[in-house]
C-alpha cells in the first residue's frame, strides 16, 4: 500500500525533487563519517588510554559493519518500503552517533560505531533506490549527478571538519554534530518521502544473509589487517580462506533461490556487469587519491590536518561542480563517451603524481587533483545510471544493494594494495639508497663530515656529533625513500585507474527494460 505525502502539500511533478532534497542530507553524513572519525583517532587514543591497534578497531568496526548490513538493505526495502527504511536508518544512524559523543571508553566507541554503521551502512543504498523509483531514466543523470555531489564533497570534508573539532573545539562534536542534522532531516523526510510499493511475500535468505555476512567480514578484515599482520600471515590467510568458502557457498544459495539477497542473476545483463566492473576500477580511484595523498602530505611535508583538508577540497568541489555538467553532457552525447572521457582526464590527472616530491608546489599539487576530481566527477554516476537503467524496477532495490557492496570491497582492496606498494617499495628503494651510502662513497662522506662539523660547533663532542650526523643521514635516506615509494605507489594508481577504460569502452547505449519507469506513488 502506498501512502501519500503528509502534511505537505507537494504536487507530483516536483515531489521527486524534494525526495531527492531530503535523502541527500541522510546520504552527506553518512558517507562524511566514513572519514570524519579518522583525524580524531590520535585523541581518542589519549582519552581512552589505548594503543594504535585497540583504536584502530574504531574505524575497522564501522566498515566491517557496513560491508555486512549493504547486501540487506534491498530485502528490506522490497518487504517494508523504502521510506520505511529510510526513516529506521537516519533514526539507527542518528542514535549511534549521540552514543558515540557520550561513550566512555574505547570498547563503548567501538560498540556505538557499529550501531552508527548499521544505520549509515543502509542510508546509502537506500536513498539510491529512492532516486530511481522517483525520477524516469531519462532524468535519472541529473538527479544522480545532483545526488554524488554529497558522495565527492563529503570524504573531503570530513578531515577538515575533523581537524577544526579537535584543535579549536570539542573532538566529539564529530559525532554529536549529527544530531541536530540528523533530527532536521529525519522530520523532513517523514513529511515529504511517500511509500514505495511492497512485497511481504518475500522470504529472508538465511543462508545467502550468514555466508555473504561471514565472507564480506572475513574478505574486508583481511584487506584492512594484511598490511600489518602480513600477507602470507597465518591470520591473514585463514581470513581469506574462510573468505573464499562463504562466498563460494553464497553465490550457489543464491543462484538457487528464489528471491536472494543479492541477486546475482543481475550480472547476467551486459551493461550492469560491465558499469559494476568500471565502478569497482573507479572505487579504487577515488579512494586511493584520497588515502595517499592526505598521507603524504602530513608525514612527507608536515601538514596538519586542516592544512590537508584545505589542499583537497578544490578537487571534491571540482567532482561536485562536474556531476551535473557530466549529467547534461551523457543526457545529449550518451553516457559512454562521458564515461570514457572521465576515466582518461583521471589517469592523466594521476599520472604526474608520480613525479611528486617535497620541491613541488601546492599550487601544483591542488591543480593535478582538480584533474583528478574532474574525472571522478564526469564518469563516477554516469556509469551508475548507464547500469542501472538495464535494470527492471522491479529489482532496483537489491541492484542498489549490490553496487554499494562492490563500492565497500573496490574501496578496502584499493587501500589494501597502494599499502602494501608503499611499504614493499620503500623497503626496496631504501635498500638502493643504502648501498650507495657507504664510505667509498665520496659524497655521502662529506654529507656526513658536514653535518659532523655543524654539530662540533654546536657543543657536541666527536663520538656524539658522528652518531647525530649518521642518524641526521639515515633520517633523510628513509624519506627520500618514501618520496619514491609514494611515486610508484601514484603510477600504480594511473595504471588502475587507466584500465577502467577497457569495460568502459564495451558499454552499450543504455535501453531501459520494460517495467522499467518510475514509480506511481499515491
Amino acid at each position: 500500500m502506498a501512502m501519500k505525502t503528509p502534511n505537505l502539500m507537494i504536487t507530483d511533478n516536483n515531489y521527486k525533487w524534494w525526495a531527492l532534497g531530503v535523502t541527500i542530507i541522510g546520504g552527506f553524513m553518512s558517507i562524511l563519517d566514513t572519514s570524519i572519525v579518522n583525524v580524531a583517532v590520535p585523541k581518542m587514543m589519549a582519552v581512552f588510554a589505548v594503543d594504535t591497534d585497540q583504536a584502530q578497531w574504531i574505524l575497522t568496526a564501522y566498515m566491517l559493519t557496513m560491508g555486512v548490513i549493504q547486501p540487506t538493505t534491498g530485502y528490506f526495502c522490497d518487504v517494508l518500503g523504502s521510506r520505511r527504511m529510510y526513516l529506521f536508518s537516519l533514526a539507527v544512524f542518528v542514535l549511534g552517533s549521540a552514543l558515540c559523543g557520550s561513550a566512555w571508553s574505547n570498547e563503548s566507541m567501538i560498540a556505538f560505531r557499529v550501531l552508527q554503521a548499521v544505520g549509515g551502512g543502509m542510508i546509502i543504498p537506500v536513498t539510491m533506490s529512492i532516486v530511481y523509483q522517483v525520477f524516469p531514466p531519462a532524468e535519472r543523470n541529473m538527479a544522480m549527478g545532483i545526488w554524488g555531489i554529497s558522495a565527492m564533497v563529503a570524504p573531503a570534508v570530513g578531515p577538515t571538519l575533523s581537524g577544526y573539532f579537535v584543535e579549536y573545539l570539542d573532538w566529539r562534536l564529530i559525532f554529536t554534530i549529527n544530531i541536530p542534522i540528523g533530527i532536521i532531516g529525519y522530520v523532513l523526510a517523514s513529511l515529504v518521502l511517500r511509500e514505495s510499493p511492497v512485497n511481504r511475500d518475500h522470504k529472508f535468505d538465511v543462508g545467502g544473509f550468514i555466508t555473504s555476512a561471514i565472507g564480506l567480514f572475513c574478505l574486508l578484515l583481511a584487506l584492512s589487517e594484511g598490511t600489518d599482520e602480513g600477507w602470507t600471515s597465518a591470520y591473514i590467510l585463514t581470513l581469506f580462506y574462510i573468505a573464499a568458502v562463504n562466498l563460494i557457498l553464497f553465490v550457489f544459495i543464491e543462484i538457487n533461490h528464489d528471491t536472494p539477497i543479492l541477486d546475482l542473476t543481475l550480472f547476467k545483463d551486459w551493461n550492469f556487469s560491465l558499469s559494476t566492473l568500471v565502478t569497482f576500477i573507479g572505487t579504487i580511484g577515488l579512494y586511493g587519491g584520497i588515502f595517499l595523498m592526505p598521507l603524504f602530505l602530513e608525514n612527507m611535508r608536515g601538514c596538519t590536518a586542516m592544512q590537508t583538508g584545505m589542499l583537497l577540497f578544490p578537487s571534491a568541489a571540482a567532482a561536485g561542480v562536474t556531476m551535473p555538467v557530466a549529467a547534461k553532457l551523457a543526457d545529449r552525447f550518451g553516457a559512454k563517451p562521458v564515461v570514457v572521457t572521465g576515466i582518461i582526464l583521471l589517469t592523466l590527472g594521476s599520472l604526474p603524481l608520480m613525479y611528486v616530491d617535497l620541491d613541488t608546489s601546492n599550487d601544483t599539487v591542488m591543480l593535478l587533483m582538480m584533474v583528478r576530481g574532474m574525472g571522478l566527477g564526469l564518469f563516477i554516476m554516469p556509469v551508475t545510471v548507464l547500469g542501472m537503467n538495464s535494470v527492471p524496477l522491479a529489482k532496483i532495490n537489491r541492484a542498489t544493494s549490490l553496487n554499494n557492496a562492490v563500492r565497500q570491497i573496490s574501496g578496502s582492496m584499493g587501500i589494501a594494495i597502494l599499502t602494501t606498494v608503499l611499504e614493499h617499495r620503500q623497503i626496496v628503494h631504501l635498500q638502493v639508497i643504502a648501498e650507495n651510502i657507504h664510505q667509498a662513497s665520496q659524497a655521502a662522506t662529506q654529507t656526513i663530515q658536514n653535518q659532523q662539523l655543524k654539530f662540533l660547533h654546536a657543543g657536541s663532542t666527536w663520538v656524539i656529533a658522528k652518531l647525530k650526523a649518521l642518524t641526521m643521514v639515515t633520517a633523510m635516506a628513509e624519506r627520500q625513500s618514501f618520496i619514491f615509494a609514494f611515486d610508484d605507489a601514484y603510477l600504480i594508481l594511473a595504471l588502475i585507474c587507466g584500465l577502467a577504460v577497457v569495460p568502459a569502452l564495451l558499454l552499450k547505449s543504455a535501453k531501459p527494460k520494460k517495467g522499467n519507469a518510475t514509480v506511481i506513488l499515491e
